[in-house]
């Protein structure tokens, strides 16, 4: 099988999609190659990730990076939402095809943007 169940449940069931219209942070990225676009929503108290949303226009690999990634830091530190990486992510998937592993980046990308957001409006953090 080409992808795993778990990529199937995130993509047929993905967790957290929407916005949050108060964010403290969002990012935006895009991948002109392949037309996937993610944005992703951060609320942050206490430098905690309290919540998490995000819009995804892609391919199932792309939505299933998405909601993977926004699992994988909700609760989190904003130190620790900044430490995660595309390979933590594909492996929380159970592995994404070789082609499908820049949608992955793509998630990372998305957190460290919105994280970015965040400390633009929060220099010293919130």
């Amino acid at each position: 099988m080409l992808y795993s169940e778990k990529v199937m449940d995130h993509f047929m069931n993905p967790r957290n999609v929407g916005e949050i219209e108060d964010a403290d942070g969002i990012g935006e990225v895009g991948n002109a190659k392949c037309g996937d676009i993610m944005r992703m929503y951060l609320k942050i108290e206490n430098n905690t990730i309290v919540d998490v949303k995000f819009k995804t226009f892609g391919c199932g690999s792309a939505i299933a990076s998405s909601s993977m990634a926004t699992e994988l830091i909700k609760g989190k530190s904003v130190d620790e939402a900044l430490a995660l990486t595309n390979k933590a992510v594909t492996e929380a998937l159970d592995g994404l095809p070789t082609h499908k592993i820049h949608c992955s980046v793509l998630a990372e990308e998305a957190i460290k943007s919105a994280l970015d957001d965040f400390y633009k409006k929060y220099p010293d953090g919130k």
